[in-house]
């Protein structure tokens, strides 16, 4: 076999990298990280805006991939390599959240801060027609996550579960109410 450094870059595929990962070659796993961990860094930091909990997460998911390389199903299960590290990292940001809340005290009461729109949702608007954007823009904030999750992130429905920490039924209830919605919104 041929690891990363007899290849060209572009002749190998993350999934190739991650079975290369899975017979110990730093080479293949320093180009995975090169090739994931912006995109990752920037999906961690949209769904948690504590830099260290996203350093955190970034760590604990790069020595997850590195220590469970070999038990990537891969293709032959439904998945992609570049899947399976968001899957991995989602379910770490899950915990973080989870130690956090166990750990922390009730914040002070606030008042309610605006919130600016995501830079998925802007580039979303702009790239579909108006009438598109108007009616993502009029979903409910639980269904456009989880259309945003299948649709944009193209994550399947058990990773779409993982991310928003709900069960599977209820991504799936979600995706079929958001559908409807945008179907009636644009018909």
């Amino acid at each position: 076999m041929r690891s990363v450094r007899a290849a060209a870059p572009h002749e190998v595929d993350e999934e190739r990298l991650v079975r290369l990962v899975a017979k110990g070659d730093r080479a293949a796993f320093e180009e995975l990280y090169r090739r994931t961990s912006p995109w990752l860094a920037v999906r961690l930091r949209r769904r948690c805006a504590d830099e260290q909990i996203v350093a955190e997460v970034m760590q604990e998911t790069y020595l997850a991939v590195w220590r469970a390389a070999d038990a990537f199903a891969g293709s032959a299960a439904g998945g992609t390599a570049v899947g399976w590290v968001w899957t991995i990292a989602a379910r770490r940001l899950v915990d973080a959240f989870r130690r956090r809340a166990h750990h922390a005290q009730p914040p002070p009461a606030a008042a309610p801060q605006p919130v600016a729109p995501a830079a998925e949702e802007e580039a979303l608007a702009a790239t579909v027609g108006s009438d598109v954007g108007d009616a993502l823009r009029r979903l409910a904030p639980e269904l456009r996550q989880v259309l945003q999750a299948m649709v944009l992130d193209g994550l399947s429905v058990r990773e779409t579960a993982v991310l928003l920490g709900l069960p599977e039924g209820t991504v799936k209830t979600r995706a079929r109410r958001a559908r409807i919605a945008m179907r009636e919104a644009l018909s």
